[in-house]
């Protein structure tokens, strides 16, 4: 029996192929995107909106302008430049948002339940894991505790690319039919991707090792390193 699901939706390449592997797997009530003052948001969200509109999935823009006010990173546009590099360098550390992903999990928590959905889709993956605490599983399964925990349903949280690299995903976003020319990755939010911050180059890379041909357009299109 498929479970009644919401998927955690920003627009980027994950996210918006989870949102097809959970529209496949099950039964898709609902899907988030959150605003939080990130110099790309107006950029993403609109991608996340596409697809969901395209699935015939329920689409829901929280804002979360508290972080863009209190919260320190570079990734808002409270913030310092974007570093550019891989995704993987110490400088991109700048680019985290405190706790983002814990807050958000507890809002979307709230919303599944007050809809009558079972469980929580997020995209979060083993590329993520360098620079990012709460997209780490041992994180991950403390949230899931919590959300089980916390909650009348016993929210699951379903983290279907939690071992998959970012190439894996761009492999079975393709198997899924995701138009990835139709996502958004670059942290600047400038007019086209930049081709040079830790987002773009790690599409790039994935593109690469799965084997595809990337569909963005980038301002730099300079070889990877």
């Amino acid at each position: 029996m498929k479970k009644k699901v919401v998927v955690l939706v920003s627009g980027g390449m994950d996210s918006v192929a989870a949102l097809y592997h959970a529209h496949r797997n099950h039964r898709v009530v609902g899907a988030l995107s959150f605003d939080y003052g990130a110099k790309h948001n107006h950029k993403e969200i609109p991608f996340a909106a596409e697809h969901c509109a395209e699935l015939g999935v329920p689409h829901q823009v929280i804002k979360l302008d508290f972080i863009g006010a209190l919260f320190k990173s570079d990734l808002l546009k409270s913030g310092g430049k974007i570093p550019h590099g891989h995704y993987e360098d110490k400088s991109m550390k700048k680019t985290v948002v405190p706790f983002r992903n814990g807050i958000m999990l507890a809002v979307a928590g709230g919303y599944a339940e007050s809809i009558g959905a079972r469980a929580l889709v997020i995209a979060a993956h083993a590329g993520d894991h360098a620079i990012y605490p709460d997209c780490r599983e041992p994180f991950m399964r403390g949230m899931a505790a919590a959300l089980r925990l916390g909650t009348y349903a016993r929210l699951q949280l379903l983290r279907p690319f939690i071992r998959l690299t970012k190439a894996q995903i761009a492999r079975r976003g393709q198997r899924l039919g995701v138009d990835f020319s139709r996502t958004w990755s670059c942290y600047e939010g400038g007019e086209i991707h930049c081709g040079q911050c830790g987002t773009c180059v790690e599409r790039k890379e994935a593109f690469e090792l799965a084997g595809l041909t990337d569909p963005t357009v980038y301002v730099q299109k300079s070889e990877l390193r």
